[in-house]
Formats: C-alpha cells, structure tokens, sequence
C-alpha cells in the first residue's frame, strides 16, 4: 500500500512551518466563509538545527516546537508540517478515467520505479485526482508527489518531541498556492481570472507558484534566499551573524548599506524572480504574468516590494495572510504587523483544517 504523504482527514489542525531560521505556527478557525486567527507564533531555531530544509537535529527543533506547544491549546493535538526541495517530487501523471482511487493506488505502485527516480523503500508517497483532461476526457489528470522517508520521519519526530501529533504531511508549494485564498482581497478585482504568481523567499529556499482561477498551474522551488543579504551585512560591518540577522529586520545600520549591500541584493533578487518567470512563461506558453504576491523574509526588506514592481512592471503586494480577518485577543499584534507575511506558509498548513485536499 502507499503511504500517504499528503493527509486525507479533516480536523482541527495547527499549520506548522519549520523553516530555515524559525518554526512559525497558525491556528485558524471557521465560520461559515470567514476565518478567524486564533493563534499565530513564531520560535527561533538553534543554528545548525537545519540545512538545505533538512532537519539535521531533530531533538533541538522538538524542543522549539514544544515551546510553541505551550502557547496552544491543550486540546488541540494535530499538526501538519510539510517538506521541500530536493528530496520532494511532484509531476501530474494521467491514468484512466474509470479507475477508482484503489485501482489507481495500485497501477500507482507497478509504475512507481518509472515514475519515482528513488528506491521505493526510501520513499512516502501519495496521490489525488485533479480532474478529467481536457485535452483527453478519457483521461484524469493525477497529482503524485514522493518525498524521501527519512525527511518525513524527521518532521513526524519532531512534532511528537514537541508535543503534536502529525495529521497531515504536506507540500511546501501546495501550502503556499492554499495559502493564496487569504491574499486576493489585496489583489484587483480580476485577479482571480488572471495569472497570479505568489513567490514565497526565505532565508535559504525560495518557493514559486502560479495561480489561475483558484488553482495552482505551476510551481518551482529555486536554493536563493535572505541568507546571502546577511551573509554580506556580517561581511561587509563586522557583525556576528545573529547581529546580523537583528540589523536586517530593523535596519539598524550604517547610512551607505542601502548601496553596499542592500542595492547588491535587489538585483540580485530581481534576476532569480525573473528567472523564475520566464521559466513559467516557456514551459506554460503563456505571454505574461499579471499579478505578484511576496511573502517570506525577503519580502519584508526595505523597498523590495517596489523595486520589483518597478523593474518588473508587475503590479506587486507583500502577502498580508491575516490582514481580512478577525483576530483572537491571543493574538501578538506587533508580530503580525512586523512579520504576518512569513506566516504564509504556515497559514496554508492551517487551512488543512477545513480542506481536505492538496490545495
């Protein structure tokens, strides 16, 4: 049998997004179409407990979940994380109209060694139907996605050090297009029949997905992030790079940084966006992207939203995931003020809560 990656059920569930320099976590609910933000939270993680979005200390990121456990409900239980880059591989496949969800799970399994470039013993995986082709209505378009164990396992240990129960085992990309129902407000009124790209840059992974009427078209993970601008603030002033990482956020630095590193940096940025794009355009035949949405770390640097608008010629927003809803009084307003844009992730975690499937 396979071995779910994704998660079927539906529950109560707290989005929790480990990432390169901290866990964040969200907890939503739902009243009829509106959401409410009942918990959001955000811990550091010890240096070196990750790399390249592997987990390489589990007990140390335990220990951070666990102190966000505390600042939980003691009857919530279920988490969903999710893996990415490398080791996670996603392709759409097509298989037959007629089969049902078992008869495909085990066509699935004969094909897997054809379809999965990694041994079938070192590998979760799942699969959910997208619907029939168009081009082939006797055939239905399939989601697979496949991610090495040992990452899977990783997270799952963590979450039961740190006092959850593992629900649901997403995808990083499929978390961010989920994600993407609680920014269009932000967006002109056409944005939904329009292509919106949402580019999630963090300290070391940069996640790109593109939306079209609700669904996610395209998606492409690229190794850039926030870590090379504070790489050259430790360089270029001398700082240790946790006092680099502080200066970062508050801009508490010299007054010719925007030149040195800051400047560097943008382009530097806009080059891989734009990269980015055009790899979309080619692949999906496409003339154009209409609309960006940036969320993460980088996104939040001074002047980066509109620089690349301007460069771009983009019509640009910075991800404001919990800006069109009501907030519980738990809430750290000041955290989502400051940060609420690298809370994406996480947010589209917490919507498993309410939907059941990928995205």
């Amino acid at each position: 049998m396979l071995t779910s990656l994704l998660g079927k059920q539906n529950t109560a569930i707290v989005g929790i997004d480990i990432g390169s320099h901290a866990v964040k976590a969200v907890l939503l609910e739902k009243d009829g179409e509106q959401y409410r933000l009942l918990h959001a939270v955000q811990e550091t993680i010890p240096k070196g407990a990750l790399n390249e979005r592997e987990i390489q200390d589990i007990e140390a990121i335990g220990k951070v979940i666990s102190r966000i456990r505390k600042q939980f409900p003691n009857n919530i239980k279920h988490a969903a994380a999710a893996v990415s880059g490398s080791t996670v591989i996603t392709k759409t496949i097509f298989m037959d109209v007629s089969l049902t969800d078992e008869e495909m799970e085990t066509q699935i399994e004969i094909e897997a060694d054809s379809l999965i470039p990694y041994p079938l013993e070192e590998v979760r995986i799942d699969f959910e139907s997208l619907g029939v082709n168009e081009s082939d209505p006797s055939k239905v378009n399939v989601l697979l996605s496949a991610a090495r164990t040992e990452s899977v396992e990783a997270r799952v240990s963590s979450l039961d050090i740190g006092g959850f129960t593992a629900k649901v085992m997403d995808v990083e990309s499929f978390a961010l297009a989920r994600s993407a129902e609680l920014i269009y407000s932000q967006l002109p009124e056409d944005a939904n029949d329009k292509l919106v790209g949402l580019i999630d840059m963090g300290a070391n992974m940069s996640l790109m997905t593109v939306m079209h009427q609700g669904e996610s078209i395209y998606t492409r993970d690229q190794s850039f992030g926030s870590e090379q601008y504070t790489k050259n603030i430790v360089n270029y002033y001398n700082k240790t790079f946790d006092e680099a990482e502080i200066a970062k956020i508050s801009g508490d630095l010299p007054p010719n940084y925007t030149f040195e590193v800051l400047a560097p940096f943008q382009t530097a940025v806009i080059q891989q966006i734009r990269r980015a794009i055009q790899m979309f355009l080619t692949a999906s035949d496409k003339e154009k992207l209409d609309y960006l949405v940036l969320s993460g770390g980088t996104a939040l640097l001074e002047g980066m939203q509109q620089v690349i608008q301007d460069e771009l010629g983009i019509h640009c927003v910075v991800a404001q995931p919990f800006g069109n809803m009501q907030h519980s009084t738990k809430v750290d307003e000041g955290l989502i003020e400051r940060q609420g844009s690298s809370f994406m992730i996480a947010a589209g975690l917490a919507l498993r809560s309410f939907d059941p499937c990928h995205i």
